[in-house]
């Protein structure tokens, strides 16, 4: 099995911030459909108490941010309290765009999140008003390849995932790390090629995808019509920073949503692998930076 620190010890591509701001004009775009987002990872919430996540719901509400995006340990204990917990979470202002599975553990057949467990979750984050169930997985690729049998595993895993999300009246996005971009991006090719488009999403990392050596704007531009969402963070010399403080080629992706006119959730997420929470200090000027690139 593959542990959480192990997504993300891929090299990051070594690209001059000067370069990156050079290599495209700032785009004359009005974001038009694109709605921004933020994730919660950034602060410290003691998911025993729900005015806690609430409060960080209204911190981002102040900032600008149009909906949120949250793990589901944050709001599965109000799961047998969901009327009351929605209209909290309605009253922030904010859409809850996605309640995200991201375990230490997966599925040992499919690298995704046991069957059981996506349909509990599901339940209480549609009950709760969230338009999405996000999964996370296990890399698949080994020696710079991936088995056949365990891509159809994954894939059929997250189909069926979907189905039942639907059969709730939400969608299931899948959310990659950096393993899936490994070998020219093998493994997540291979997803798109046998999950059902009509069950199943992507949302994309593209922070982790650029770390990963990914050509973000050119695989943005291949697969947008089914990206429904993407987190945005960013790099300096191997260190995360605040969106826009780095290399990541955020000018260069918003060129490529321009020319798709595409229309979905643009979402920051200033996670630190070293446990620090940033909170505000790190979601405020990346805010700025997407208001910026978006011209929202």
């Amino acid at each position: 099995m593959i542990s959480r620190r192990e997504f993300f010890t891929v090299p990051i591509a070594a690209v001059s911030v000067a370069a990156q701001l050079n290599a495209a004009p700032k785009p004359a775009y009005k974001a038009g459909g694109i709605k921004l987002g933020c994730q919660t990872n950034a602060w410290r919430i003691d998911a025993s108490n729900f005015d806690n996540v609430l409060a960080v719901l209204r911190t981002l509400k102040e900032l600008g941010y149009e909906g949120f995006e949250t793990g589901f340990r944050n709001v599965q204990g109000q799961f047998a309290n969901s009327a009351a917990a929605r209209k909290q979470i309605e009253a922030t202002g904010l859409k809850f765009l996605g309640c995200h599975v991201f375990l230490d553990k997966y599925d040992e057949q499919t690298q995704v999140a046991p069957l059981d467990l996506v349909q509990r979750i599901a339940d209480g984050a549609a009950s709760l008003g969230a338009e999405r169930l996000i999964l996370s997985g296990g890399g698949l690729i080994r020696d710079g390849k991936v088995a056949a049998d365990a891509l159809k595993r994954k894939a059929d895993g997250l189909n069926a995932a979907g189905k039942y999300c639907r059969s709730k009246g939400i969608r299931l996005a899948y959310h990659n790390h950096g393993p899936e971009f490994e070998a020219g991006g093998l493994e997540i090719e291979g997803l798109y090629a046998h999950t059902d488009p009509a069950l199943v999403d992507f949302l994309h990392d593209f922070g982790w995808a650029f770390y990963a050596k990914a050509n973000v704007p050119s695989f943005f531009a291949k697969h947008h019509k089914r990206i429904v969402g993407m987190h945005l963070r960013d790099f300096k010399n191997g260190e995360q920073v605040p969106l826009g403080q780095g290399q990541f080629p955020i000018r260069e992706l918003a060129v490529a949503i321009q020319k798709a006119k595409w229309s979905g959730w643009a979402i920051n997420e200033e996670e630190r692998l070293s446990g620090e929470k940033p909170g505000e200090k790190a979601v405020a000027p990346a805010r700025q930076t997407m208001k910026q690139i978006f011209d929202k």
